[in-house]
């Protein structure tokens, strides 16, 4: 196989367990380069990777073909121009900056350069995700006319880390965070919206970024999609509701794929590695072609993470479509930041 050589700018818990466990476990990928500022945690599992202490140093003097920029938010922009202009190929994680203006500038940089940036939008290889998308296309639930996506937690306390609850630290909260994730989703689901309305705040109070946001999405076929999370949610909702004219369906947000990687599990290049459901996990109630009600509980297939690597590699060497690029991500960076002017102003904005 063409092997393609990587370099993660990071190895907090995002590389030790949404990008490495895959670069290493792909026969395609090779992990190259580390960069860890002050430790050297990597050498115990990748000791082929050589370990630099700033990522313009791995940018200098490492061989790679491809960069991670798996870092804060906050150093999103910066970081990945510095691989662009160091002709080297992106991938970035979610949210992919702090605001649209940003997001054009690497997607201008990366067309003039001729790489590409794809955002590490993982969630859309989640079983939950998968499966209401399988339901939509199926046709069972008719004409959608309601939608709501939730990703709540029970987090009431502070967590330590600035750049995602410092108020004052452009992109933290959770409208950048989960937000990035849910409005990606009613995207691939709906569509672009044409208006919206949110409500953004921070439930702990005003010392932390926004833990708290409900997005009103409207559609020209007067469908409304809601998305909404809360840091103070102990019991969990029905993570999907989807209404259409014949029918409902209800999923859990059941993948499972984040808790297994932080337990140690070992991805499988070219198989399911994930552990089977023990019951059911969503509800499809609608009116079949002979006008009866049939409702019966659902179980979802394996989601799988190594399918967003599979994909980059076969865009890499065989052309093939890539995996959310950039350019298709700048129309959910539009909404994050609609919403929050929304918020800030009381209105409906117009997309």
């Amino acid at each position: 196989m063409q092997l393609v050589k990587v370099g993660l700018c990071a190895f907090g818990m995002s590389g030790k367990v949404f990008h490495a466990p895959f670069l290493k476990e792909h026969p395609g990928f090779f992990i190259s380069a580390i960069v860890e500022r002050t430790k050297q945690e990597s050498k115990e599992q990748y000791s082929d990777a050589t370990i630099y202490r700033s990522v313009g140093e791995m940018l200098e003097q490492a061989d790679i073909d491809l960069v991670v920029v798996n870092t804060p938010v906050q150093t999103h922009f910066e970081y990945t121009k510095m691989a662009l202009e160091a002709g080297k190929n992106v991938v970035v994680e979610k949210p992919f900056t702090v605001n649209v203006t940003e997001a054009e500038e690497l997607v201008r940089l990366a067309e003039e350069k001729g790489l590409f940036v794809s955002v590490y939008q993982n969630r859309r290889f989640d079983r939950d995700y998968l499966q209401v998308q399988k339901i939509i296309s199926e046709g069972q639930l008719g004409n959608i006319k309601e939608a709501e996506i939730r990703f709540d937690r029970f987090r009431t306390t502070a967590s330590g880390k600035a750049h995602k609850e410092n108020p004052e630290a452009v992109g933290s909260g959770s409208l950048h965070d989960l937000g990035s994730h849910l409005v990606d989703q009613a995207v691939q689901y709906f569509g672009f919206p044409e208006k919206l309305f949110a409500d953004v705040f921070s439930m702990k109070g005003n010392e932390f970024a926004n833990d708290y946001f409900e997005i009103i999405l409207f559609y020209q076929n007067d469908l409304r999609v809601r998305l909404k999370s809360s840091v103070f949610t102990k019991e969990a909702h029905y993570a999907y509701a989807v209404h259409g004219d014949k029918g409902s369906f209800l999923q859990e947000r059941s993948d499972d794929q984040e808790n297994e990687l932080v337990a140690g599990a070992i991805p499988t290049y070219g198989e399911d590695w994930t552990q089977p459901l023990k019951e059911a996990d969503g509800i499809l109630n609608y009116i079949n072609e002979n006008s009866e009600t049939k409702r019966m509980f659902t179980s979802s297939e394996p989601g799988n993470y190594m399918n967003y690597y599979q994909q980059i590699y076969e865009f890499i060497v065989f052309g093939y479509a890539l995996p959310s690029p950039a350019e298709e991500v700048i129309k959910n960076m539009k909404i994050i930041d609609a919403a929050w002017e929304s918020s800030q102003k009381g209105q409906i904005i117009t997309l």
